[in-house]
């Protein structure tokens, strides 16, 4: 899985942790070059000093705002000078939101979370992939492969977390959409899209990096539910970042398109598409799983203790 990866450039955000460091250490121990990007400058540190002792060649470390648009320009022009095209690109830094009933998000969840899980990879994309493209007609034997990170949210809708779903939908279709465009004009760059389910990652607390962090006070009841919810489900996912991390690198080996942590998961996805093909209203999401539908319930309709 790491051969021929010794040498080539790597950009990875979100790089500080969850997938996105472990991917730097499988790159690191096969000796690429890393650019690693995070918004939050102390984990940033701590990955580019892991990364120059794992065995990566040369390390560039970015404290960048992905879904700044001059940030993400002046870094892409900083890779190029250095580094010329990249080989690979991971557009992975995310953040969970608050969660909460849709009609309750603010203006500024909107645009904090879309900001970061969309944004991001719009501009990952539109600033990298012509490079790569560049760099493959210049060389007939130059390879290159972008992963974006999206979520089992991206292709479902889970309640009570609106926002987020929003935005990994939105990662879906551009990366469906770029595999398309690319198959029209090269047969050199490739790409992926990385549909994890609960996973013990960063992102679960990443309210600590929003740039008007919440304030537990002003937060809604649905919100409260939410971020217990989702933090309880991330703690006792089973399957780590490490193992996703691997599923990448062994996708990219096969230009794999749709990456997994969880397949059994697929199963509601297929609920869903049959639901559209059927007609017929979305499927409870919680019926394979009654009572905990039934506390959610309880719970925002004032029942009980929230």
């Amino acid at each position: 899985m790491l051969n021929g990866l010794s040498g080539k450039t790597a950009v990875l955000t979100g790089a500080g942790s969850g997938f996105g460091l472990e991917c730097m250490r499988i790159a690191a121990k096969a000796g690429m070059q890393l650019v690693l990007v995070d918004v939050q400058a102390d984990a940033l540190g701590l990955a580019a000093q892991q990364a120059r002792s794992l065995g990566a060649k040369q390390v560039m470390a970015c404290t960048v705002d992905v879904g700044n648009a001059e940030a993400m320009e002046a870094l892409a022009q900083e890779v190029k000078a250095t580094f010329g095209a990249p080989h690979f690109v991971f557009n992975n830094a995310g953040v969970g939101g608050s969660g909460g009933l849709v009609w309750e998000q603010s203006a500024r969840d909107w645009e904090w979370v879309l900001n970061v899980n969309l944004w991001g990879v719009i501009h990952g994309v539109r600033l990298f992939t012509p490079m790569m493209l560049e760099a493959a007609a210049q060389d007939p034997d130059w390879q290159g492969h972008i992963v974006n990170t999206a979520s089992m949210a991206g292709l479902l809708a889970p309640p009570n977390m609106g926002v987020y779903n929003v935005s990994k939908h939105a990662v879906v279709s551009l990366t469906e959409t770029l595999y398309q465009d690319l198959m029209l004009v090269t047969d050199q760059v490739h790409c992926s899209v990385l549909c994890p389910y609960f996973v013990p990652t960063g992102i679960a607390t990443s309210e600590r990096n929003r740039p008007d962090a919440l304030d537990d006070a002003q937060m809604t009841a649905s919100q409260k539910i939410a971020r217990a919810m989702t933090q309880k489900a991330v703690k006792s996912g089973k399957v780590t970042a490490e193992d996703i991390a691997s599923k990448v690198f062994a996708a990219m080996a096969d230009n794999q398109f749709y990456i997994f942590s969880h397949p059994q998961a697929l199963g509601n996805v297929q609920t869903r598409m049959e639901d559209i093909m059927e007609l017929r209203n979305p499927t409870d999401a919680f019926a394979s799983r009654p009572e905990v539908g039934a506390q959610l319930r309880s719970e925002l309709r004032g029942t009980s203790a929230l």
